[in-house]
């Protein structure tokens, strides 16, 4: 699974499984913490993040929402600037 971003201990991740995994998401680790987060909606998916990591995962996404639909779609996996 590819990582997208790194950022204040947070690790993004995406994987696509179409027939698996919609609508589209991202994978978000904090610690021992992990969520699946829609990156159009914000909404958690699966899984569980503090909400001052959640916080930060929905504002780096809604910063790059362009971005993961493109990978999404493409599969072409690409870094992405953390959130600063």
């Amino acid at each position: 699974m590819p990582v997208l971003s790194r950022f204040y201990g947070i690790i993004i991740r995406m994987y696509f499984q179409q027939a698996e995994h919609n609508p589209p998401h991202i994978h978000a680790l904090y610690g021992e913490d992990m969520a699946e987060v829609d990156f159009q909606t914000g909404k958690v998916l699966e899984g569980y993040l503090p909400p001052k990591a959640l916080a930060m995962v929905r504002e780096w996404a809604s910063i790059h929402k362009d971005e993961l639909l493109h990978m999404w779609e493409t599969q072409e996996f690409k870094s992405l600037p953390p959130l600063e």
